[in-house]
């Protein structure tokens, strides 16, 4: 079973009725922001003086993480990680969990089109979205989630993901889902400043400002 974040997240952003991410331009923001946390958490990832700094140089051992360390061996910020080669690492989670059998895919529509994408197991998903529904009204200290699962709440908030929590749960729970992304800076404080960040980020990228 593939369990890596940037997977479990696109997973997540994934809309049937679409045949693909509910909004490509944030789910490509998304998987990024999620392929750090999880390099952050298994700690190749790590972060001096505002810069993400690199622990390690064997691989991963996951083409999709392994792509996102390589980037980060520049030495960027956090942000601008999430940023960079967004589309590729998309792309690269859509074929790993098509490899994987998760997914189906179907050539576009249209000449100019998106290819369509299917998942193979709804099952999947839904017990994602347990699981964050589970870390969204415990009543445990959010200490007490487990780190994936606090990530991926805080990253489906800050992507507006509806599927996975309601306009009404984002004021309902919006102290939890803060402590969620407040958590991060337990990995990188960078790291947290970037999940913040994401919404006015996204709108930046839409607009045509947010990198390559």
């Amino acid at each position: 079973m593939i369990d890596d974040l940037a997977c479990l997240m696109y997973l997540l952003a994934h809309d049937d009725a679409a045949e693909g991410p509910y909004d490509r331009s944030r789910t490509e923001l998304l998987v990024r922001a999620a392929a750090l946390v999880d390099l952050a958490l298994r700690g190749r990832l790590g972060e001096v003086g505002g810069t993400v700094a690199v622990s390690g140089t064997e691989p991963t051992g996951d083409p999709v993480l392994d792509g996102v360390l390589r980037d980060a061996a520049a030495g960027h910020g956090w942000k601008r990680l999430v940023r960079r080669h967004r589309k590729r690492t998309l792309t690269e989670v859509e074929n790993r969990l098509a490899a994987a059998g998760l997914l189906t895919v179907k050539a576009p529509r249209a000449h100019f089109g998106t290819r369509r994408l299917t998942v193979t197991d709804r099952a999947v998903p839904a017990a994602l979205r347990a699981r964050v529904a589970a870390a969204l009204h415990g009543d445990g200290p959010v200490q007490e989630i487990p780190a994936a699962d606090a990530a991926l709440l805080a990253l489906a908030a800050a992507g507006g993901i509806r599927s996975v929590l309601s306009r009404q749960d984002q004021k309902t729970f919006r102290a939890r889902i803060d402590a969620c992304t407040g958590s991060l800076a337990a990995l990188a404080p960078g790291l947290e400043k970037a999940a913040r960040a994401l919404p006015m980020t996204m709108i930046a990228a839409q607009g045509g400002m947010g990198g390559s």
